[in-house]
């Protein structure tokens, strides 16, 4: 993922969760679904299907991950695939914590990220560059491609457009990941890519006609059990081409 904003133990639920998945069209995907196919039937996520790893999942036991790459021009590249790290989460039966402990000793195998972990009762988030597993308090947070609460305009604009009400309905919460506007050049981060991109960037909801906004994602947990994921897919220019939501109780 390229974006998220999440609210913990904060209103009625105990995590709603908004997210952008921004990637190459070319790049091979599945939509969301149950890994009933790899044995796993009870994760539900998409699948890059290149690499076969995910962004963003969540299980029948409500264990949760999220990740977003760390934006690092001229990086080379790394051996093991990112989207590994989520994917192994999901299958764990590890705490947050523990699992974030094993994982500090391997991290430079991997490109930047930023790795979201939790369950019922934590959440955890790992940043790759300073290799520090911190437990996140009740709060409303923003996540883009650098670290937590960086201050990215489209970071803290859709956080806050969360912290408003995070209890509203998903179709309500998922038009803030449509947000396309693009930020003026003072606000802009300055992450080492030129100008012209960064500003191209800058949008929540990101359109072009090879890379753009694949995904704009909603989780929530429920109250007492359950789950609510939606997921929206979109091709080249921001045209949308489906949308799957499951609700468990």
């Amino acid at each position: 993922m390229c974006l998220m904003a999440f609210a913990w133990q904060v209103g009625k639920y105990p995590l709603t969760l908004l997210g952008n998945r921004d990637e190459f069209y070319a790049r091979p995907t599945r939509e969301a679904v149950f890994w009933v196919e790899e044995g796993l039937p009870d994760l539900l996520a998409g699948k890059d299907l290149e690499a076969g790893g995910t962004w963003l999942g969540v299980t029948r036991g409500r264990r949760f991950a999220a990740l977003t790459n760390i934006r690092a021009p001229g990086a080379s590249t790394a051996p093991r695939s990112r989207g590994q790290l989520a994917l192994d989460y999901l299958c764990s039966t590890m705490s947050p914590d523990d699992y974030l402990e094993q994982l500090a000793a391997d991290a430079g195998e991997y490109g930047g990220f930023n790795l979201i972990v939790g369950d019922e009762q934590q959440l955890w988030i790992f940043n790759s560059h300073d290799k520090q597993a911190r437990q996140l308090a009740p709060g409303v947070y923003g996540l883009s491609n650098g670290n937590l609460e960086s201050g990215w305009p489209k970071q803290q604009r859709l956080r806050d457009g969360l912290q408003k009400n995070p209890d509203r309905d998903s179709a309500t919460l998922l038009e803030l990941l449509a947000d396309s506007r693009v930020y003026p050049d003072a606000e802009l981060p300055s992450t080492g890519i030129r100008l012209e991109l960064e500003r191209a960037l800058s949008a929540a909801f990101i359109t072009g006609d090879q890379y753009g906004t694949r995904a704009s994602t909603f989780l929530r947990l429920g109250q007492s059990g359950g789950f609510t994921f939606v997921e929206r897919r979109y091709g080249p220019m921001g045209v949308m081409t489906g949308e799957s939501s499951w609700q468990l109780d």
